[in-house]
């Protein structure tokens, strides 16, 4: 009988480190943060993943804030998302209208600030549906307006970065699926990949009761929000965000976890280990 138990526990023990690196085995990212150290104006195109829990964007914002307090006015971002949507949804070169998005702001006691830019933004961060990428009827479409909007992105001046998204709760295995999928689009295009999907799949193999997802198993929880915004943090600046004050009221052991699963997540995935 103990001899059966310990059998199970190391099959166990092996299945779990087993499903723990295969969340990390993927094809190799090409590009690896170079450039993008000094970006300061971002625009997000996407969907329900970023606008969940007051928009992912902000909580970015709070952490540039809290690594660059001097230059924290500096820092500026523009969320657009439709629900549902996915890449063939956006019209890229409509958010590139001279005079239209971010050209004016709501400042103080809602003063409105006109704003004129030699170029309204330094990158674009943008996902597909949460199926898309994998979709055996939508992978298609995906890699072909991975391509199509990074060269529009990019002929405004702007770099085009690519966010993964992760696994449903209850299919851990799109986690790879996605993280293929994302990573084929990025090294075709030049393109940053944001390794969130795999932060993901990290935090819960690290801390499984931790709770990433709200109830339908998809939507990010506080916790998924604050973890994407950390990734980001780290895949854009190349540094740690383990240790800064933005938590976004998330208690300071768990918020410390998270900065750290973002970290080791992108190291890991740029293989800058």
């Amino acid at each position: 009988m103990l001899n059966s138990i310990r059998r199970t526990g190391a099959v166990l023990a092996m299945a779990a480190l087993i499903s723990t690196t295969a969340a990390t085995a993927q094809t190799a990212p090409k590009i690896k943060n170079t450039g993008y150290e000094q970006t300061k104006t971002v625009m997000y195109v996407g969907n329900s993943f970023y606008y969940y829990n007051d928009s992912m964007h902000s909580k970015v914002l709070g952490l540039n804030s809290a690594a660059d307090p001097q230059n924290r006015n500096q820092y500026r971002s523009t969320s657009i998302t439709i629900s549902g949507s996915g890449f063939n949804w956006h019209d890229m070169e409509s958010y590139f209208r001279p005079n239209a998005i971010a050209s004016y702001s709501f400042v103080g006691d809602n003063e409105i600030r006109f704003n004129k830019f030699d170029k309204p933004f330094d990158a674009v961060i943008m996902n597909d549906c949460s199926q898309c990428p994998v979709h055996p009827q939508l992978k298609g479409m995906f890699h072909e307006y991975a391509a199509k909007h990074s060269a529009t992105v990019r002929k405004h001046g702007a770099k085009p970065i690519l966010f993964m998204t992760w696994a449903y709760a209850d299919k851990p295995e799109m986690t790879q699926q996605l993280a293929e999928e994302y990573t084929i689009a990025g090294n075709k295009n030049d393109a940053l990949v944001i390794p969130a999907g795999l932060a993901f799949a990290k935090a819960i193999a690290k801390k499984p009761g931790i709770v990433l997802y709200v109830a339908d198993k998809r939507h990010p929880s506080k916790l998924g929000t604050y973890l994407s915004a950390c990734t980001i943090y780290a895949s854009m600046y190349n540094k740690s965000p383990a240790g800064l004050s933005y938590t976004f009221g998330i208690d300071p052991e768990t918020a410390r976890f998270l900065q750290e699963i973002a970290w080791e997540t992108v190291q890991e995935y740029y293989g800058r280990t």
